[in-house]
């Protein structure tokens, strides 16, 4: 974790002076402006290393997390600024004009302050709540899936969050409830009281989970032999049969291959499956799918991802993850869905 946060840490900071360098000390805006923003860019880099304490060890107040939190978000903005400036200043050397690149570039000083304002405004909206319909002509009725993924309970996310999202789950009477990880970001022992709403889940069938990689992080033992007393089917490599039509499947998470535990077998998960049913796969990384081998389950769900993040970095993640976000056709009657994180 701390060669993880180390390299973290310079990664945001080559961000920062990228747009330094290659932004701020080329625009043409008034001196008092330029020192200001200088001022606010390495301001907002030590927000990040302050960030980076308190995800691995130092407790600062709530609104001071927070400050710190929103310095992660304004870092990833600062490197799609300075691709988008020196794209455009690309494009005036080929067609060079002193008065169109002072226009020019109190513009993107301009859209980038609003599109900051806009990120910051857009990333305090509760979740979206997406209605998917997989149609695969192989049940006698409809069943109602909701998918919770990758929440990280801890920091941020706390007690009154998650008691909003659980109001909103149960309010859409579902069949089934499942949870394909990261649902924690910090030992259980600092997050009970946050992580108790979640035992009021409702649905017909039943709550089931399945880790990720962030669990590995925090415990997992405790978080595995704790998530039950919630009310929680924990899938290590298992299956359960539902409603006498269809299986819940879930495996551990491809970090339990680095970890050297809690390991991901599918094969030991298919040998709960007594019949031809269909499955449906929980697997935390989208990837998994390569670790399918013969098997072939009706629908996979998966997180992860969180979508890419941001712009241009869904790229980035494809490079690793064969499915970013979205509903992906596998084969015939047979789907992948990639939530993007609550």
């Amino acid at each position: 974790m701390r060669l993880f946060t180390f390299l973290l840490g310079t990664l945001f900071f080559a961000f920062h002076l990228l747009f330094y360098k290659r932004v701020l000390k080329r625009v043409r805006l008034p001196l008092s402006v330029t020192r200001f923003l200088t001022l606010l860019i390495w301001g907002n880099y030590l927000m990040v290393l302050l960030y980076l304490l308190a995800r691995y060890g130092w407790e600062p107040p709530r609104f001071l997390y927070y400050l710190s939190s929103l310095s992660i978000g304004i870092g990833f903005l600062l490197f799609l600024g300075w691709l988008i400036y020196d794209t455009v200043a690309w494009l005036h050397r080929l067609f060079p004009s002193p008065h169109l690149k002072h226009r020019v570039d109190l513009l993107f000083m301009t859209g980038f302050a609003v599109l900051t304002l806009l990120a910051i405004y857009g990333g305090a909206q509760p979740p979206l709540l997406k209605k998917i319909t997989v149609d695969q002509h192989r049940f006698n009725r409809p069943y109602r899936i909701v998918q919770i993924s990758d929440m990280h309970i801890g920091g941020l996310v706390d007690r009154e969050f998650v008691e909003r999202c659980v109001s909103r789950i149960n309010a859409l009477h579902p069949d089934l409830v499942v949870i394909t990880g990261d649902l924690v970001d910090a030992r259980i022992e600092k997050i009970r009281h946050s992580l108790a709403p979640l035992a009021r889940l409702q649905s017909r069938f039943g709550l089931f989970y399945i880790p990720g990689n962030h669990e590995y992080f925090h415990g997992i033992d405790t978080i595995l032999a704790y998530l039950p007393k919630l009310g929680m089917t924990v899938l290590e490599n298992r299956a359960v049969k539902i409603d006498n039509a269809f299986w819940v499947m879930g495996v551990d998470d491809l970090m339990g291959l680095r970890r050297g535990r809690h390991r991901p077998d599918i094969e030991k998960a298919y040998r709960d499956r007594k019949d031809g049913a269909p499955v449906l796969l929980l697997a935390h990384q989208p990837r998994f799918i390569k670790k399918l081998a013969n098997h072939h389950p009706a629908l996979m769900l998966c997180g992860h991802t969180h979508g890419g993040q941001v712009w241009p970095f869904q790229y980035l993640v494809a490079r690793f993850q064969p499915f970013v976000k979205g509903l992906h056709a596998i084969g015939k009657n047979r789907h992948i869905y990639v939530n993007s994180g609550i």
